[in-house]
This record gives C-alpha cells, sequence and structure tokens, in this order.
C-alpha cells in the first residue's frame, strides 16, 4: 500500500471517530423528542407536515403498529414510484423525450429503490426522465434510508428500555430523520458539489464536436449535485449515469 493511501484510510478513520461522539449525541436527542440546534429553523416545518398528514406525533405505536406503519407506507411507496417510472413520458421535466419504463423493469427499479438496493438494471441517462430521477429515485434514496434508520432506532428502544409498551411513532422517527438528519447534510453537501462543478441544471443535454471535428457527441447532464449527496450519504448506487461515480461529471471540476 502507497503512503498515500494509507494517509487516505487514516483520515477518513479519524473523521469516523472525531464525528461518532457529536453525531450519536445528536441523534440520540433528535430520536428521543429532543430539542437540537435546527429545531427554531425546521420545527415549524416538522410540525406542519404532522398537521397535513394527520399524524399525532405524541401517541406512540406498540413493536405490530410500528411494523405495520413502516410496511404500508413502503409499499404506497413502491405503487407511487412505479406509477412515476411507467408515465414519465408524459410528466414534466423530461427534455430528452425519454419513453416509459417496460413493467418488468420500473417494478424492479421500484422495488430495488424503496428497498434500499438501488440497484441499477437500466441506463439512466437514456431509461430515466429529470423528473423521474428527481421526484422518483432521489425522493426514496431519501426516505429508503430514513426507514432503515428508524427501524433500527426502533430496535434500540427495545433493548434499551425495560418493559416498554410503545416504541416511539414511526411517522414522527421517519420525518425526523428526513428532516433534522439526512437533509441538512445532503444540502450542504450538495453545495460542495456544485462549487466542485458537479452539474445542477434542467437542460436538455448538449452536443459537442470531438477534438478531430469529425464526429459529434452528446453530452449528457442533469440535476446531478444534490442526488449523489443523498446517494452517497443514504445509499449504495443509484447514480445519475451508468458509470456511477465513476463519471467525470461527478467528482471533478469543470
Amino acid at each position: 500500500m502507497t503512503l498515500i493511501g494509507s494517509a487516505q484510510i487514516a483520515l477518513v478513520l479519524a473523521l469516523v471517530f472525531a464525528s461518532a461522539f457529536p453525531l450519536g449525541k445528536f441523534m440520540a436527542t433528535l430520536f428521543s423528542g429532543g430539542r437540537t440546534f435546527l429545531t427554531p429553523i425546521l420545527g415549524p416545518v416538522e410540525r406542519g407536515f404532522y398537521a397535513l398528514a394527520g399524524v399525532d406525533a405524541r401517541r406512540g405505536m406498540g413493536w405490530r403498529e410500528y411494523a405495520f406503519a413502516l410496511i404500508l407506507l413502503n409499499a404506497l411507496h413502491f405503487v407511487l414510484l412505479y406509477a412515476i417510472l411507467r408515465l414519465q413520458d408524459v410528466l414534466p421535466f423530461n427534455p430528452q423525450n425519454i419513453a416509459a419504463m417496460s413493467p418488468r423493469l420500473a417494478f424492479n427499479t421500484a422495488a430495488s429503490f424503496v428497498t434500499n438496493t438501488n440497484w441499477q438494471a437500466y441506463v439512466p441517462e437514456s431509461q430515466i426522465s429529470y423528473g423521474a430521477q428527481m421526484f422518483g429515485l432521489t425522493v426514496h434514496n431519501f426516505l429508503s434510508a430514513a426507514t432503515g434508520i428508524a427501524a433500527g432506532v426502533a430496535v434500540v428502544r427495545a433493548f434499551a428500555g425495560s418493559s416498554l409498551k410503545t416504541l416511539g411513532n414511526f411517522y414522527v422517527d421517519l420525518t425526523r430523520v428526513s428532516l433534522y438528519l439526512l437533509l441538512p447534510v445532503c444540502v450542504v453537501v450538495g453545495v460542495i458539489l456544485l462549487a466542485a462543478g458537479v452539474p445542477e441544471t434542467l437542460s436538455a443535454y448538449a452536443s459537442a464536436t470531438t477534438l478531430d471535428g469529425g464526429a459529434s457527441q452528446t453530452i449528457a447532464f442533469g440535476p446531478v449535485a444534490f442526488q449523489e449527496a443523498i446517494k452517497e450519504f443514504g445509499t449504495n448506487g443509484g447514480g445519475f449515469f451508468n458509470a456511477n461515480s465513476a463519471h467525470p461529471l461527478k467528482t471533478l471540476p469543470r
């Protein structure tokens, strides 16, 4: 192993250990219903979501109700994502006029993203519209990660508590992890990626003439930066490009 490789590993480990305590303390406060430094800003938004959805944030759920809420909501998410993929040809934000996904591929993709697998059995540049990327895949990059964290928190409560009758409220856990944890981090990372030159645009693909002047090349881009942020932080796949993070527009400045 090279010296640079060893230094990179050491840096990652140092950052993990340095962030473990403050992040763990923040998450403990978050999931115990405490007040965080983001509460003055995001508290009204959180309460607005509960009011719109008719959720009583003070009511706890037993394990059966918690599990049922998790499964039911994700089943609805699956149906919604499947519909987006099947109808992407008539939905907005499709400057490339990409056709609707086939039933089998849409089913595979929806099941994959809802379960946080994020397996890509498609070529994003030619088979996914901007709208489906933003309102379908990116949204479920957040929700699937938040669902997994919420389930983990419920298990921790079960082991840490004594004679618990409730495990918390799934809808509250899902909202709080999305709003206070995933979203703020991804906004910061997304801005950093934008500053580094990662594209974030709704314009159609560009055409360029190759250096020898003899051919034309299509350069695919789109609303990449903020999808890349949640892909890296909350999931393990589902990139905007077929080459995923090996694509130069995802990592290198212009």
